[in-house]
């Protein structure tokens, strides 16, 4: 319930403090006096969009606050969103807008603690409903009218749409795969082409060791230069071993050393560690001596195996050239594409399996959505009999209504598309609401809709704004009584210029525009003293100032007619009060 209302600078409100109490309250005033200024000034302070004309002129900063008192579900919802309570009873909501230049800022908080969009979302929902005749469009809007239908029908409802919506989201997922599949079935099977024909051509090359082509190329030339290295090897050890021509051999001059030195050892005999190394150094020669004789005598020309090292050699660089470029290159990615083809390979299956797989998903959700169906047929034929009995007191007696359930294909909302048709006059067909209805019927619809939800709805506060608009007589005091009806199980806000309504008002405010001058002796630019307008709220506690009220609502003037008519509704609406209590 909202318990108060303080409003700075916010379109022509310069400042503004009300309370407000359980049952029904009424705004009432002349036609633009600003009435609804303040509906739209609790609107923002539940986080609905603003733009800078909201601001009053002259300044940059407006402010809404708004005080409700709290229940204990909204305590609960509070403590998980982590805010603390100021107290047990109540809950302060303030937005602050401010404008630089063509930017609007706003910020919102929670009992002093700043707040997103989405936590304002959630604590709109559980705070406020707000009805008005524009909700014309609502009404013939599916989506709209399936979520009222979803509310209406209760907890079992809601949560076989939470069912579907994560049925709906798995056959989304398996329908993706699905399709994706299929649009890149033409691209996988050129990428299979080409992974293949590389596969088999990297196959053929047999390649092995990295080191392969480097091993060849040395191999090449030593086939090429085998003669050479038969003269070379040969020269080597005739100079290391044995040598027939003038000069001595290495290991023969190391022979004559070891000799003169196994002497001088006689002698001295620090000698011998070099005596020893010569002798070292002898047998090391000898030794590369006997290897490279035998190396030479290896050595023979191979024609054959020089062509197939070239033409290897060859084949070696090809494959580089395509998929290196080094060999080790080459292989790595021989090695990554026979994975990338096997799993080409293996999703050959994945069509098949994903076909089956959507079906599944599909076949869960249909079940889903029926079983969604059926509930959504007990609530619309349960709303059907209440709204037609809420109806008929509003002077629609005969009034035929029906929600009309037609199968669509699944979304993550069902497989419905719910609309509301009906006829107020008998012989009349059935047709879409919003085709039909006249502004005075639309406005007991939805005032009939409201007390249908009204038991399913968590607001503890429900708005009107002008719902009585083109209505009058006997309807006008049919609305009036339904208003009241409401105010005994929720608080009910009111925007009214029907005298019939603002009569069974438990508390009733006057609304209306005042020219004020601010600053005494300010001037304007050509001289004048300047002047403001603004919007100022009083609230009629007395039986004589609501009588005035009245009379000018009824006769535009405070004639002895006019106040005799708001006498006798004030005391037809006390009246209605004691027959209810």
């Amino acid at each position: 319930m909202l318990l108060s209302l303080r409003i700075e600078n916010f379109a022509l409100i310069d400042e503004l403090e009300l309370e407000f109490g359980a049952g029904l309250n009424v705004l009432t005033g002349e036609t633009g006096a600003g009435k609804s200024i303040i509906l739209d000034a609790i609107d923002a302070a539940l986080g609905a969009k603003v733009s800078s004309r909201v601001i009053r002129t002259g300044t940059n900063r407006a402010m809404v606050e708004a005080t409700f008192k709290s229940h204990h579900h909204l305590t609960a919802w509070l403590t998980e969103q982590e805010i603390d309570l100021i107290d047990e009873n109540s809950v302060v909501i303030s937005r602050e807008i401010t404008a630089t230049g063509s930017n609007v800022r706003s910020r919102s908080r929670v009992n002093g603690v700043l707040v997103n969009r989405q936590i304002m979302v959630g604590l709109r929902d559980r705070l406020v409903e707000i009805t008005a005749q524009g909700q014309t469009v609502q009404v013939g809007q599916p989506a709209q009218v399936r979520e009222w239908l979803d509310v209406y029908g209760g907890d079992a409802l809601i949560q076989q749409r939470q069912v579907i919506a994560t049925a709906y989201n798995a056959y989304q997922q398996a329908h993706l795969a699905l399709e994706k599949r299929r649009t890149s079935e033409r691209e996988r099977l050129q990428q299979l082409d080409l992974l293949t024909y590389q596969v088999q051509e990297l196959s053929t090359a047999n390649l092995g060791e990295p080191q392969e082509l480097e091993q060849l190329t040395q191999e090449r030339e030593r086939l090429n230069h085998v003669v050479d290295l038969q003269q070379m090897s040969y020269k080597v050890y005739q100079a290391l071993y044995q040598n027939d021509g003038e000069t001595p051999a290495a290991a023969d001059l190391l022979g004559d050393s070891e000799t003169t030195l196994n002497d001088m050892v006689e002698y001295d005999s620090q000698l011998q560690s070099l005596l020893e190394l010569v002798r070292d150094a002898q047998t090391a020669v000898a030794e590369v001596g006997r290897q490279i004789n035998a190396y030479g005598d290896s050595l023979e020309a191979d024609p054959q195996r020089l062509e197939e090292v070239e033409e290897r050699i060859r084949e070696l660089k090809q494959v580089c050239r395509k998929y290196g470029p080094t060999l080790t290159e080459a292989i790595a990615y021989y090695q990554s594409i026979q994975q990338e083809l096997a799993e080409l390979n293996d999703s050959e299956q994945s069509i098949e399996s994903l076909e089956q797989q959507e079906k599944i998903c599909f076949d869960k959700l249909t079940q889903a959505c029926q079983k969604l169906t059926k509930l959504r047929r007990q609530a619309a034929n349960n709303l059907e009999s209440r709204l037609i009995a809420e109806l008929k007191p509003l002077a629609m007696e005969k009034v035929q209504f029906q929600v009309e359930i037609v199968p669509i294909v699944p979304t993550a909302a069902g497989a419905d598309k719910i609309t509301f048709v009906f006829s107020p006059n008998p012989g009349e067909p059935l047709q879409p609401l919003t085709e039909i209805a006249s502004g005075g019927e639309m406005s007991r619809f939805l005032l009939a809709l409201k007390a249908c939800f009204s038991q399913a709805d968590s607001a503890g506060t429900l708005v009107f704004d002008e719902i009585d608009v083109g209505v009058s007589g006997r309807v006008a005091q049919a609305i009036a009584e339904k208003l009241h009806q409401l105010g005994q199980s929720h608080q009910v806000l009111c925007v009214t210029h029907q005298p019939l309504v603002a009569a069974m008002a438990d508390r009733h405010f006057r609304v209306d525009k005042q020219i004020i001058t601010p600053g005494k002796g300010k001037k304007t630019n050509n001289g004048s003293t300047e002047q403001r307008t603004v919007v100022r709220v009083t609230y009629l506690d007395n039986i004589n100032t609501r009588r005035e009220e009245l009379a000018q609502l009824a006769g535009g003037k405070s004639a002895t007619e006019a106040i005799a008519f708001a006498e006798s509704l004030l005391l037809q609406a006390a009246n209605h009060r004691r027959q209810e209590s």
